[in-house]
């Protein structure tokens, strides 16, 4: 087995074409296989960038996924933590662990919302019933049924509650007296 050794010359080597030839056409050549790997170099690096950047958003992705996921589980959790909150029975120990939950999904980015009193949001709250209550000037949520939670901005579960329509009038709807009508209706004869 013989190996094949490029043949000696008297000048330098280029490892692109051969022997250097130091003509000016050589010179363009070189110049436009240098200008062409550049390129090449520079759109392998770009997709490179552009592929780590996808890489680290879809993983983003699926951790924000995952731990969407878990939370979701765990609402039926925190719903009887709050219920035993409401009703005294979260004492001692318990309370506690409780505490220590609260702060583990606040970590996360868990947040609760839905108080009575809240105006009316269609796209966080799910309303399960109208109560006529007088009073309010925009449809608000007057009874809290299930606290709505939200992940990072996104809802999870929405608040479901009930609602009060508006009953007062606007200010700015107020009648004013017009002098056109009279205040006796047996007047219009004449």
């Amino acid at each position: 087995m013989t190996e094949d050794f490029p043949p000696e010359s008297d000048g330098p080597v280029s490892p692109i074409s051969g022997p250097v030839d130091d003509s000016p056409d050589q010179d363009v050549t070189l110049a436009a296989a240098v200008a062409e790997l550049t390129s090449d170099l520079q759109r392998v690096q770009a997709e490179y960038v552009n592929y780590k950047r996808r890489v680290d958003r879809d993983r983003d992705v699926a951790r924000q996924r995952g731990i969407e996921s878990v939370i979701s589980d765990l609402l039926p959790v925190l719903d009887g933590i709050d219920g035993a909150k409401a009703h005294d029975e979260l004492t001692g120990g318990l309370k506690l662990i409780a505490d220590e939950f609260a702060k583990v999904t606040a970590k996360y980015g868990l947040e609760t919302y839905g108080a009575p009193g809240d105006e009316f949001d269609p796209q966080i709250h799910e309303a399960l019933m109208h109560v006529e209550v007088p009073g309010y000037s925009v449809t608000t949520c007057t009874q809290v049924f299930q606290t709505g939670y939200r992940l990072g901005g996104r809802v999870i579960r929405p608040a479901r509650v009930a609602v009060t329509d508006p009953t007062e009038e606007p200010a700015t709807a107020s009648r004013q007296p017009d002098d056109s009508v009279p205040d006796d209706p047996g007047s219009l004869t004449d």
